[in-house]
């Protein structure tokens, strides 16, 4: 079974560029302190990295 990711926005785009808050977008995240779980893929780790300022990140079986 693939691992899942439990992916919490926890702080605000406001400065932030255009891309990292379509990213966010992206994630599937529409509120601050939305919740999503996805599943583990290189694409998903990429859009991690890039906004990891702005989550909070847990792995989950």
């Amino acid at each position: 079974m693939a691992k899942q990711l439990k992916i919490t926005w926890s702080k605000s785009t406001i400065g932030c560029p255009e891309t990292q808050r379509l990213t966010i977008r992206s994630l599937g995240l529409r509120k601050l302190q939305h919740t999503v779980v996805k599943e583990d893929t290189p694409e998903l780790r990429g859009q991690i990295k890039k906004v990891s300022h702005l989550i909070t990140v847990e792995e989950i079986d």
